[in-house]
């Protein structure tokens, strides 16, 4: 790195391009106007790819993994669902990372908190198996889905007979991106608390979402749709969607980062050209800006979606349409 006079002797005998681009090269600075690629473009590329993840195969490989790792030996055991388009190994969309998370019967994951907003739809768990968030423990039932905002104390324990697994999803990517991160270990583990808090506000119980669903008119392709919270975190919003058997809802094509899990039933995503089957447990991300509707196959199916749109609405970058 040349000197503050050494830069200015050599720039100011720069004759042509070459030597110039030479000079700013070794003081750390790039000409605007030669940039290998441009900063700014049109409409949003597509970088990250439309992708789907089983649950079954994710349900198998937990269970291989539960006598070879345990939660003494890892901060959770989870399996992340990292988008498959090249040179990314973390983040499911761009903003949210999706996981498939497993404790088996008798087990506990230590309480941590961290800056990341994060919350978990419950797939398959046995009675007594609980979440516990700020010293309460909130029951995890199929279908269930529970929240774990910024900088909550949150632990994970098992009293049932049988292995609890649920999907978690976080917006740990854009944390990392932002570089505000910040992660606390509670001490002594877990938390320790006998109080069972079935009414807490970071739970969305199953039944009360598909009583709300009953209520709602169809849209016009026979779809019905709820919101959890408004929003349900900062970051992250939550709809529920009920797909009618056989119509594919309306494609949507929107700046927000979309990650669907299915919740009950079978079908099919378009996703910008490519379709996905899917059945129960399963995780699909349509990516930013990327076109995509969803069809039900033999029966009524529902979808969790997950996504940043909150975010995207607050900074002023939030577009959506019909595709």
């Amino acid at each position: 790195m040349l000197d503050t006079q050494d830069a200015v002797a050599h720039l100011s005998g720069a004759r042509n391009l070459d030597q110039l681009y030479g000079v700013l090269a070794d003081v750390g600075m790039g000409p605007g106007w030669n940039k290998p690629e441009p900063s700014l473009w049109p409409s949003p590329r597509k970088t990250l790819v439309p992708a789907h993840w089983s649950y079954r195969i994710g349900k198998a490989a937990l269970d291989a993994a539960a006598p070879l790792i345990g939660t003494d030996l890892a901060e959770r055991r989870n399996l992340i669902l990292a988008n498959p388009a090249p040179g990314n190994s973390y983040a499911t969309s761009r903003t949210l990372v999706a996981a498939y998370q497993m404790v088996k019967a008798g087990e506990v994951a230590r309480s941590h908190r961290h800056t990341p907003n994060a919350l978990r739809l419950v797939v398959d768990t046995a009675p007594r198996a609980y979440t516990i968030v700020q010293g309460k423990k909130i029951p995890m039932r199929p279908g269930d889905v529970l929240l774990t905002p910024n900088w909550l104390w949150h632990g994970h324990d098992n009293e049932s007979d049988a292995a609890a697994y649920w999907i978690d999803f976080l917006d740990a990517p854009l944390v990392q991106l932002l570089e505000p991160m910040f992660l606390e270990y509670f001490p002594g583990g877990i938390e320790k608390t006998g109080e069972i808090d079935e009414s807490s506000p970071m739970i969305f119980p199953i039944k009360t979402t598909m009583a709300r669903l009953d209520a709602v008119t169809p849209a016009a392709d026979g779809s019905r749709a709820i919101e959890l919270g408004s929003p349900a975190l900062d970051t992250i919003a939550l709809h529920v969607l009920r797909l009618d058997r056989q119509k594919p809802t309306t494609a949507l094509q929107t700046t927000a980062s979309n990650i669907y899990a299915v919740i009950e039933g079978e079908g099919e995503s378009d996703i910008d050209g490519e379709t996905f089957a899917w059945e129960r447990g399963d995780v699909l991300v349509a990516p930013a800006w990327r076109p995509h509707s969803h069809r039900a196959s033999t029966t009524t199916a529902h979808l969790l979606r997950v996504t940043d749109e909150p975010a995207l609405k607050h900074l002023g970058w939030l577009r959506s349409r019909a595709a």
